[in-house]
């Protein structure tokens, strides 16, 4: 069986978010990038299945410019057989993601598709979801487990996927596993390639920070706190 692994390029979780000065959206140039916590946890259980003997070969896809490879050169350290990148200059909604996916599935055939069930840029939480409608396979969402008993795989498994935060702890990509990945190989390809057109009705007006919230105050009895959860916030 053949899984497919959908991975994600998003800003490193460690790194303050700064908006834009032209509120345009956050600002990503000279911002360490990496791979999306979830979707390494959905690399991890593929790898882990293919070593479990279920799997016989794990494809990592991902989608956007071209430094995505970067972010695939990792998932192939980490232990993927190969890469697909999909060229796409710009953002990507989840329903555009979802049809491109939808277009590899069909081409490359895989018997499991896996993703994360969201990213930690957008939080949208609804590729895995579209993409499985868009295929009209049987869809598990917000995975802490996944357990595959007594079942052959003459025939693919065809289900989606979305993987949550319980479900494992994914591995470090080893140096000399850093350095087998570069002659791993990372087919490229279009959207118009693949025959989906990328479009969104979607427009983002403006992008600003949250207001900052205010200092605590300490309180010096049960009494004070009372009276101003009655009076000052007046949720009692």
């Amino acid at each position: 069986m053949k899984i497919m692994v959908a991975i994600k390029r998003v800003v490193d979780y460690a790194v303050k978010i700064r908006v834009k000065p032209d509120k345009t959206g956050v600002e990503t140039t000279n911002v360490k990038m990496s791979m999306n916590p979830f979707c390494e946890i959905a690399l991890e259980e593929a790898l882990r299945m293919k070593e479990a003997g279920l799997a016989s070969e794990v494809v990592a896809v991902s989608m956007g410019p071209a430094k995505c490879v970067d972010t695939l050169r990792t998932g192939l350290a980490m232990g993927a057989d190969r890469g697909i990148h999909v060229d796409v200059p710009g953002a990507l909604q989840p329903l555009s993601v979802a049809k491109l996916l939808k277009a590899l599935v069909d081409s490359e055939k895989p018997g499991l598709l896996i993703l994360g069930k969201q990213a930690i840029d957008d939080d949208c939480n609804q590729t895995g979801q579209m993409v499985a409608g868009l295929l009209s396979w049987p869809q598990g969402t917000f995975a802490s487990k996944i357990s595959i008993c007594g079942l052959t795989f003459s025939a693919p498994l065809r289900s989606s996927r979305s993987t949550d935060l319980r479900l494992n702890q994914p591995r470090y990509a080893t140096l000399p596993n850093i350095l087998k990945a570069k002659s791993k190989v990372i087919k490229k390809c279009t959207p118009e390639e693949l025959n989906v057109p990328i479009k969104s009705d979607l427009e983002t007006v403006q992008v600003i920070e949250p207001p900052k919230r205010k200092a605590g105050v300490i309180l010096s009895s049960v009494d004070e706190l009372v009276d101003k959860l009655k009076n000052e916030a007046r949720v009692i």
